[in-house]
């Protein structure tokens, strides 16, 4: 192709870039499916102009002089031989592939019709639980963290309240146990899934100018020391005024609390704190330019650096995303009282909801899918798995207006009697009795107060020991016929003169 017509043909071509964009903004689709495909398939032809820019500039700056010399060969001699030239380089062309089907550059960039069944862009890009980007998926980096050392233990709608809190006094892991590598790549996956979910659910926003941003504020907040949980020299006093009585003290090194000074004074002596003292030392002989294991130390700092960037990533983006995470938490607490049924159901209708849209489209039935789509749910019932709330006398057979908190669980409050029942033979319950050393958890039944477990366990080992029998310790005495009897038993016969 020579260099002007090629140049023709790209501005011809940004031309329909440019009018299939205006062609997909001007309608705005109801379904979030139907939302997310123009806004990729927009962003797609926003890189194709981006692409065609770059190299129609590069025509027009020329650098190796083949425009300005087929310019000059067009000038100066007969412009009518140069287009015959051309029109038989094209016949020779079709000569020789003659079967050849010619494009059609107008239905390049034109919108799929609504009637062709085809998969479109975000069929592919989504899970069935992210429901075309209305909701996180994180079951696998839940699995994750269950896995990590010393990690709280949790559910996942409890992880889903706290996946962006790492500091200690917020539920997060001490200092000393992020330093693995298996910390560092669940935090990673973490940002990684949540970067992810914003290019899919976000195609029309800049998102690396996003995260270039976010890398500047915590380049700033690193160069401060002021990045909380990682600063090179913790002060003693840190969390002085956050102590929950007046006799606490708070450990710097370990970044703990304890109840007295007596505890403290014990805690001194056990290898965490040695370990984590040594630690602390190390960090702060780097602040100091302290010389010694200087590499050693520069790559620990490294290391933390790197941990504290993605922890700050995965807040800043989570921060980004509150409206999705408030959305995943209601779904996620909606789907527990469904049945596998129930869900699957729910599902078939989310894929279905677009096709049937599209077959009622343009029949005037836009203003009665309005209506049907305002839920009125003045009492605030939960929805069931039509998306629309239960009758109220389920709400109330089910008892779900009723908060039952459990002690043992950690004052978790169930909402209704038969979540509540159904708990006991959960594995929080039985932990949380495990924790209180409590081994036979079957007779532990609706009791959900740490006292009164406490009591009746006391109660059971002492009935127990009280009625087993030591054999062992019991004197055997033999008659004169050979009976034999306890000791007791035998000085009682023999005073009343039966032997």
């Amino acid at each position: 192709m020579f260099i002007l017509e090629e140049q023709r043909y790209i501005q011809e071509d940004l031309e329909r870039l440019e009018q299939a964009i205006a062609d997909r903004v001007r309608d705005e689709p109801k379904h979030i499916r139907d939302r997310l495909n123009r806004d990729h398939e927009v962003a797609q032809l926003l890189d194709q102009i981006q692409s065609q820019s770059k190299a129609l500039l590069g025509i027009y700056k020329d650098e190796n002089g083949s425009r300005a010399k087929e310019i000059q060969q067009i000038g100066s001699g007969d412009p009518y031989e140069q287009f015959y030239k051309q029109v038989e380089d094209i016949r020779s062309h079709h000569a020789r592939y003659p079967n050849e089907q010619a494009e059609n550059s107008e239905q390049r960039y034109r919108s799929r019709p609504d009637d062709i069944d085809m998969p479109s862009i975000v069929d592919n890009i989504f899970s069935g639980e992210e429901a075309y980007g209305r909701f996180f998926d994180l079951n696998s980096t839940y699995d994750a963290y269950l896995n990590l050392p010393n990690v709280k233990r949790a559910n996942y709608l409890q992880f889903l309240e706290i996946f962006d809190h790492f500091t200690p006094g917020q539920g997060g892991l001490k200092r000393a146990d992020k330093m693995t590598d298996q910390y560092f790549s669940y935090v990673g996956g973490l940002a990684d899934y949540l970067e992810g979910f914003m290019r899919r659910t976000r195609p029309l926003e800049d998102v690396d100018k996003i995260l270039s941003s976010f890398d500047e504020e915590f380049d700033a907040q690193w160069q401060k020391d002021e990045v909380e949980g990682w600063q090179s020299s913790t002060p003693a006093n840190r969390s002085a005024d956050n102590l929950s009585t007046p006799d606490a003290v708070w450990c710097a090194d370990c970044e703990k609390e304890f109840k007295n000074q007596n505890v403290y004074q014990n805690h001194l002596k056990g290898r965490k704190h040695i370990k984590a003292a040594e630690q602390r030392q190390a960090r702060q002989n780097e602040s100091a330019g302290d010389s010694a294991g200087a590499s050693t130390v520069s790559a620990l700092r490294l290391k933390e650096r790197a941990i504290a960037q993605r922890e700050d990533r995965v807040k800043r983006l989570a921060s980004a995303m509150t409206t999705e995470r408030g959305d995943t938490r209601v779904n996620v607490e909606r789907k527990q009282g469904m049945t596998e049924r129930e869900r699957q159901q729910e599902l078939e209708n989310l894929f279905n909801s677009t096709e049937h849209q599209r077959q009622h489209a343009g029949d005037g039935e836009d203003d009665e899918n309005d209506e049907d789509d305002k839920i009125y749910n003045p009492l605030k019932l939960p929805p069931g798995w039509d998306g629309k709330p239960i009758p109220y006398w389920l709400y109330r057979l089910h008892g779900l207006g009723v908060e039952l908190t459990c002690e043992i669980c950690g004052n978790y409050v169930y909402m209704g009697r038969r979540s509540f029942d159904k708990h006991f033979n959960e594995a929080r319950h039985i932990y949380g009795l495990k924790c209180l050393g409590i081994t036979n958890t079957a007779l532990f039944r609706d009791i959900t107060g740490i006292d009164e477990a406490l009591r009746l366990w006391e109660k059971i080992q002492k009935t127990e020991k009280k009625a087993k029998v030591d054999e062992g310790s019991v004197v055997q005495m033999e008659d004169g016929e050979g009976n034999v009897m306890p000791e007791k038993v035998y000085y009682d016969l023999q005073k009343q003169g039966l032997l």
